[in-house]
């Protein structure tokens, strides 16, 4: 079950944590798999909850993956875990959550994914593994919720398209009324901005229409890779800078006008990434 937060609540939050994308790891991860859970095949929703059922193989007690919306936010959440010996668990895996291509030069994923670190490169990789039933349960499970988390994390356009800027968490931002230190362009894609689109009505979470799922869902994930890349330069930079590509000031400044005009690109990013979602869910597991 997702807790939204008010708006205030929210700013508050994400003004006073260390981590100020707190909102985007659980209600932009959570939404995009509800909106998934909605529209997957029966057969598919039998089938996810049959491996999710199985995420005590994950031995991540502190981290919990039973439902689909919890799995959407496993990923994150194991980041900090360490093993007896005080080494990172999960270190490896940082790299998944992102594929910074820079808007600047052409979209090429070679480099941003070599050697499969990379957020698509892992999207393709999970869904291969949930096809081969073959495969070891725990691997499987692990699988899902990864990419019930990946494909969200390729629908934030920060973290597929950047300036060199680390997907725009070195770009100082104000956000309309709010600018406290710690806001950047990253958190407010990931936080303010999430909480705004996702909250605004009607619901995203529900069955859509075969149509309008064929439509939003088609591609491949180099294509939505790429479609990522270009909202960041539009819509995350263009926004706030007549040239993406000039040098970022100091601080930039998304104005009242410029949300509003943001809120239906953020939504429309969360709606595909639910229903690319439950596609690939389908593909792997209906």
């Amino acid at each position: 079950m997702i807790r939204p937060l008010p708006a205030l609540i929210a700013a508050v939050a994400l003004a006073t944590t260390a981590s100020p994308a707190a909102a985007y790891w659980e209600y932009g991860h959570q939404t995009v798999a509800q909106i998934a859970e909605a529209n997957v095949r029966p057969r598919t929703r039998i089938a996810i909850r049959a491996l999710l059922a199985r995420s005590d193989l994950l031995a991540t007690p502190e981290c919990k993956a039973a439902t689909m919306a919890e799995a959407s936010v496993w990923a994150d959440c194991i980041k900090p875990l360490k093993d007896t010996d005080g080494k990172s668990r999960f270190g490896y895996a940082y790299a998944w959550h992102y594929q910074n291509v820079s808007i600047c030069r052409p979209f090429d994923l070679t480099a941003p994914c070599k050697d499969g670190n990379c957020v698509s490169a892992q999207i393709t990789r999970d869904v291969t593994l949930l096809k081969n039933k073959r495969a070891p349960m725990k691997d499987r499970v692990e699988a899902l919720a990864f990419l019930i988390h990946f494909v969200g994390d390729v629908h934030q356009p920060l973290h597929a398209g950047d300036k060199d800027d680390k997907g725009g968490n070195d770009a100082k931002a104000d956000y309309g009324l709010y600018g406290p230190a710690r806001l950047n362009l990253h958190s407010i894609w990931d936080g303010y901005l999430a909480e705004r689109a996702i909250s605004t009505r009607p619901t995203l979470i529900r069955r859509y229409p075969a149509a309008v799922r064929t439509a939003l869902a088609a591609g491949s994930v180099t294509d939505w890779s790429r479609e990522s890349w270009q909202i960041s330069h539009d819509a995350a930079y263009g926004s706030v800078l007549s040239d993406p590509c000039a040098p970022t000031p100091a601080r930039l400044k998304l104005d009242d006008a410029t949300i509003a005009k943001l809120v239906p690109v953020a939504r429309l990013e969360v709606e595909r990434g639910g229903l690319r979602l439950a596609k690939l869910l389908d593909s792997a597991l209906g």
